[in-house]
């Protein structure tokens, strides 16, 4: 009896992989753990192309084309985007929506139009609606009203998981798209008002220890409950899915009505408050006074869980607890703060 064929492998160490958005926490992640993985290995035909934004602005259209045009990547994934908290969204929507707009497009569209074979985006949990049931599943997109305080971005990133699953449906593009919780880890952004809320959490809380100070306010009222995802996690779960997740496979995750899913979350599927995240922040800081709270200021969405089983029945799981991964991150940020890579404020 004759054996079976071998399924084609969806990724393979001799590919051509590029990753838009090498040099932030989540590309940088991506790209450790595609190298983990044996990928981008001249050795074994393989390369990992990086484009740094002053080499490639992905948001002309003109050059993305061009830079498409020359390196033809057989797999990309797209972790560029513009990002921020609370108070940058506010400030900016105009940029987060236009910026991530034209980013998404640029590459998705020239990935399938210059013969990639996979394509994966990174979305955001905030792609869902304010008062989506939780832990929320991937149906529940576009099923209510958006945050307000990060609308643009979320509507940015709803966009770019349409527009691979217009692909998918009309030309057969292999785009799959995968919805992180908050993200936090090596590398990421600390800038005072600009950042998220654990890295913003990080360096006023590491501030205040340092000056001695005895109270330190925090926005909101603490009562929101977050999911945090190690940004190494990440990485290996964006790897997982090249290599395994197949929307057009029988056994692949599908809907409660019974359609193919080409977007999965990912996280780890535990949350905690705000005001306990604080807490374990100033532990870690090493910060001894108190924490209190500005109810003058917005809260956000009151919860934000994600359901991740289905990305779990395919077989990955996160694995680095919250106390572990914090207590890495503030010795990155202290690491990058003394060798002079942050700016003091």
């Amino acid at each position: 009896m004759s054996e079976l064929p071998r399924p084609r492998p969806l990724i393979r160490p001799s590919d051509r992989i590029v990753v838009a958005g090498h040099r932030g926490m989540a590309g940088s992640a991506i790209c450790r753990a595609l190298r983990r993985a044996g990928y981008g290995d001249p050795a074994r035909g393989g390369e990992l192309l990086t484009a740094t934004s002053a080499e490639l602005d992905l948001r002309d259209a003109v050059a993305v084309e061009g830079w498409f045009a020359q390196h033809r990547p057989d797999v990309v994934v797209l972790a560029a985007a513009k990002v921020g908290g609370i108070h940058a969204n506010a400030a900016y929507p105009a940029d987060f929506l236009l910026d991530n707009l034209k980013i998404e497009t640029h590459v998705i569209e020239n990935a399938w139009r210059h013969g990639a074979r996979r394509l994966l985006f990174l979305g955001s949990s905030c792609i869902y609606p304010k008062f989506a049931a939780q832990p929320i599943r991937e149906e529940a997109l576009l099923t209510g009203a958006l945050e307000p305080t990060n609308e643009w971005y979320a509507i940015a990133k709803i966009a770019g998981i349409k527009l691979g699953e217009a692909l998918r449906r009309q030309h057969g593009f292999d785009a799959i798209s995968l919805m992180p919780t908050n993200l936090y880890g090596p590398g990421d952004n600390y800038h005072p008002t600009h950042s998220h809320v654990l890295p913003a959490l990080i360096r006023r809380f590491h501030e205040a220890a340092g000056r001695g100070d005895a109270r330190v306010t925090c926005w909101g009222s603490g009562t929101p409950l977050r999911e945090f995802l190690h940004v190494d996690d990440l990485g290996e779960a964006c790897v997982f899915a090249l290599e395994h997740w197949d929307p057009d496979a029988p056994d692949a995750p599908r809907s409660a009505g019974g359609e193919p899913l080409s977007f999965l979350n990912v996280g780890t599927g535990v949350d905690l408050s705000i005001r306990e995240l604080a807490e374990a922040v100033a532990a870690a800081t090493g910060f001894a006074g108190t924490i209190a709270w500005d109810t003058s200021k917005p809260d956000g969405t009151p919860k934000k869980q994600l359901d991740v089983s289905r990305l779990a029945a395919l077989g990955w799981r996160a694995r680095i607890p919250l106390a572990e991964g914090l207590a890495a991150t503030v010795a990155d940020f202290r690491a990058r703060l003394a060798a002079g890579q942050l700016r003091a404020v």
